[in-house]
């Protein structure tokens, strides 16, 4: 199984949680955003209906691929500060 991390960082005056490059919006203390990110990461781990999906690659090229609707990642919020 994957498992992907959240992490609590400061971020523009205040503090975000932050999925590899991309932050949340800011949250005016910390208590906040850790509190935003346990809740995204649970429901990141919510599974849905199995769908056929298409999607353009970073080369431009399309491709077309069977998304099991119950094949989610383990979500984890990582915490400096806990």
């Amino acid at each position: 199984m994957t498992t992907i991390s959240y992490n609590i960082v400061e971020h523009d005056g205040g503090w975000a949680y932050k999925l590899g490059d991309v932050f949340s919006e800011t949250y005016p203390d910390h208590a906040s955003a850790l509190a935003a990110a346990r809740l995204v990461a649970l429901e990141h781990q919510v599974g849905g209906e199995s769908a056929e999906i298409a999607y353009q690659d970073s080369r431009g090229r399309w491709h077309e691929e069977h998304a099991d609707g119950g094949d989610r990642p383990e979500a984890v919020v990582r915490d400096a500060e806990s």
